[in-house]
Parts: C-alpha cells; structure tokens; sequence
C-alpha cells in the first residue's frame, strides 16, 4: 500500500516538473516566434496589436531594408569574421592558460589565479575610453583586430576551463607524454584538447552569441559603413525621423538571430556535460 502510494506521489511530482518545463520552454520561444512573426507584418499591423500568424509583409520589410543601405550579406560577413576569431582565439588560449594552472605547479599560481578573478570584475565599458585612445595611437579604428585579438585574455572562460580541469585532467596522462617524448605544445594539441572538448564547445557558444550581440565596442570603433556588424545596422534602423518601420526592424533582428539558432544547435549536446563539470568546486 505505501508502495503504491509513493508510485503515485512520485508520477504527480513528475507531471508537475514536466508542466514547469514546458512552461519554462514557451517562455523561452515565444518571444522568438513574435520576433518572426513580426517580420512578416507591416508597420500599422505591429501597432495594432499581437499576433500569432504569419502575415503577407515579407518582402516589402525586405525592399524598406536594402532602401535603408542595410547590407545583410555584408554585415552578416564582418559579424562572423569577428565573432568567429573572437571565439577561436578565447577558447584556445583560455584552455591553454587552464593548462597551465592545473597542469604545472609553479610558485605564483594561485596569486596568478587571484589575478584573473579581480579582472573579471572589472566591467568593459569601465576601460572603454583608454581602450579607444589605445587603439587609435595604433591607427586600428575601423579595423577587426582590435575586437579580435582582447578575446586572448578571457578571465571568464580561463575560470570555467580551470574548473572543467580540476574535475578531468589526469596528471599520468601528461607525464606519460612527457616520458614517450611529446613536447608540450604536442601534448595540449593532441591530448588535451580533446579531452577539453566538452568545455570548448560549450564556452564557444557563449562566447560566439556574446561576441555576436556586441554592440558596444564595434560602435566605437567602426565608424566605416563597409565594416558595419549586423547589430549597428540593426541600430541604425530606427534612425528615420518621420517613420519607423517596425516591420522592417523585426526582420533585421531575426536575420541577426537565425545564425546564433544554427551554432547553437551545432554545438548544444556539449552544454549540459560541459556545464556540469565545469561547475565542479575544489
């Protein structure tokens, strides 16, 4: 009788945390669809109200946005170039200094490590200016670098990377690389890499979708139409004094969105591993 009784508990408990679930889930897409949906309305439809069904203003939202010197193809371009050498350059060096604060153990380590957790703490709008005046004694105004090359130092993802090693890196299998001769450029590239894939994939959406929303930086720096990210120009937009086409806005921020859909999709079977390994404490 108590058997059953806590069979029936256990199946209610699970049809509420399914109901959660999918509750959670439409509070997450539905704001997504209305995105989309809205792509396909005209202004005064916007304006009138929501709706949950397509309607016929596609391509007219289309025509207002290349009459707008929107560029999708151009800005979709300068965005991937950015955020994909942003990404390539946080994940590898990020892992390689996770490396080296697990992997060797040398006197200043740990105040090494202090280090990088005070810089996380340290906003970038806060060094915005001296990063601007820094990169236009370089003469890198309205050049990729200057968003491309700061990813090397990535406090955040060297902390989750850290972190994932404490939980996996096993120190035989670098000193048996060591003994069988491997260098330890060799040993990282071979060995550990993909032992960390898990971590990588996952720090590589978030810094990719990160990298992608940035509108900040790319602003201060990029003043040239022809380097525009898909987020300025989305900005831009709404710089019509006498009409705002609503319509069009919509659909330039879902030609925004839909590359973060594909990446993440590539890469999400490595988030829930790589989460929760990374978030294992000493």
């Amino acid at each position: 009788m108590e058997l059953s009784q806590n069979k029936k508990s256990f199946s209610i408990n699970m049809v509420i945390i399914y109901i959660l679930c999918i509750l959670l889930a439409l509070v997450s897409i539905v704001p997504f669809y209305i995105m989309f949906i809205n792509a396909t309305r005209s202004t005064p439809e916007i304006q009138s109200g929501l709706a949950l069904l397509p309607s016929t203003h596609l391509l007219s939202n289309w025509n207002v946005l290349l009459d707008k010197s929107f560029n999708p193809f151009k800005g979709f371009l300068n965005s991937f170039i950015i955020s994909g050498g942003t990404t390539l350059c946080a994940v590898y060096f990020s892992a390689l200094t996770a490396y080296g604060l697990v992997a060797y153990n040398w006197k200043l380590r740990q105040p090494f490590f202090t280090f990088i957790l005070c810089v996380m703490m340290i906003p970038a709008q806060a060094s915005a200016i001296g990063f601007y005046k820094f990169m236009y004694q370089f003469g890198w105004t309205n050049n990729f670098l200057p968003l491309i090359l700061p990813a090397i130092a990535s406090p955040t993802v060297v902390f989750f990377m850290r972190q994932y090693l404490l939980a996996t890196l096993s120190t035989e299998i670098v000193e048996a690389s060591r003994i069988d001769g491997a260098g330890e450029f060799y040993s990282f590239n071979k060995i550990m890499m993909p032992i960390m894939m898990p971590a990588v994939a996952t720090q590589a959406i978030f810094v990719f979708v990160a990298s992608w929303n940035n509108l900040f930086t790319p602003l201060i720096l990029l003043t040239q139409r022809d380097k525009y990210t898909l987020p300025i120009m989305v900005s831009l937009l709404r710089g019509d004094i006498y009409r705002t086409e609503f319509g069009s806005i919509y659909l330039g921020l879902s030609l925004t969105v839909l590359p973060l859909f594909v990446f993440y999709f590539l890469l999400s079977r490595y988030i829930i591993a790589g989460v929760a390994l990374g978030g294992v404490k000493e």
